[in-house]
């Protein structure tokens, strides 16, 4: 708490003094999705609160710098869900910030619950992925969008261009991910941590089992038994790693069970400058590959 207020009050001393509007984003996927509408905006900066390798945001603690950003912002677009658990002190700290809510209208999946040890999730009640669905992503566009016009209103036709095209996007990759994947003939998968469910309810999926709840979680030799057991039962399905993160549980789980690791990004990294506008997709796309081999399509 006490970081927290000398933060704020660093933040407070900051002068604005600027005629543009800043936008800040929360983390990775809401700032590509943000630059998408805000592209060719002239006078409309959107700065990205979380770094771009930070990944989820895990335990994320605010530093001096977000604060200074989020002092000057017009507008702070979230993915909300719950994965912004330092929301409430922001809110506090600045009650007339506009907070834009990505997630909203979106049906929720719970976190699964840990058996293992008792702690908070991260992300609190619910599983906050929901990004990874691309008919979720052109909810969150439509959201963003609606918020981005309320804090930019002399900017509201380019942003609803903008919009209406990376929509019509968005749903041409819904619909290749879902034909893609529709037909594969294994639909098991295990991953590294609970960042896929989303995705596969929405392309016919099944995540048997998830390693880690949290990628700092460490894996109990009670739940590496588990797990091995579960894994050979089902026919040594394929273990998916993320890139951002260790993956030293995963590779004992693959040493006892013989099972394959393939590596799935669940697009909460990427480059910092010179973003190519098209990044969602294009990771969207390499992790279908990556499943298509992974499950055995011809």
């Amino acid at each position: 708490m006490k970081k927290f207020l000398a933060a704020l009050l660093a933040a407070m001393l900051i002068p604005v003094g600027s005629l543009a509007e800043t936008i800040v984003t929360s983390f990775y996927p809401i700032y590509l999705f943000t630059l998408n509408l805000t592209e060719g905006i002239e006078g409309v900066e959107v700065r990205n609160l979380a770094a771009p390798d930070t990944g989820c945001l895990h335990d994320y603690q605010l530093q001096t710098g977000d604060m200074k950003k989020l002092a000057g912002a017009d507008a702070f677009l979230i993915n909300g869900a719950g994965m912004e658990s330092y929301l409430t002190g922001v809110m506090d700290a600045f009650p007339q910030l506009a907070v834009v809510d990505a997630s909203a209208g979106i049906e929720l999946l719970c976190a699964e619950e840990d058996h293992d040890h008792d702690h908070d999730h991260a992300h609190g009640e619910y599983n906050a992925h929901v990004w990874l669905d691309a008919e979720n992503a052109q909810t969150m566009v439509r959201n963003l969008a609606e918020g981005l016009i309320a804090a930019c209103p002399a900017h509201a036709e380019t942003i609803a261009a903008n919009r209406d095209a990376y929509l019509a996007r968005l749903a041409a990759l819904d619909g290749e991910i879902d034909a893609a994947l529709q037909a594969l003939p294994r639909k098991e998968i295990v991953t590294f941590h609970e960042a896929f469910p989303y995705f596969a309810n929405a392309y016919g999926l099944n995540v048997a089992a998830v390693v880690n709840r949290e990628p700092s979680d460490s894996l109990s030799p009670a739940k590496l038994a588990e797990l091995v057991k579960l894994v050979r039962e089902l026919g040594v399905p394929p273990l998916f790693v993320e890139p951002q993160y260790e993956d030293m549980a995963a590779q004992t789980l693959a040493r006892e069970t013989g099972a394959k690791l393939y590596t799935l990004d669940p697009v909460v990294t990427g480059p910092e400058n010179d973003v190519p506008l098209s990044y969602y997709e294009d990771v969207m796309r390499a992790n279908v590959q990556v499943l298509l081999e992974a499950l055995g399509a011809e």
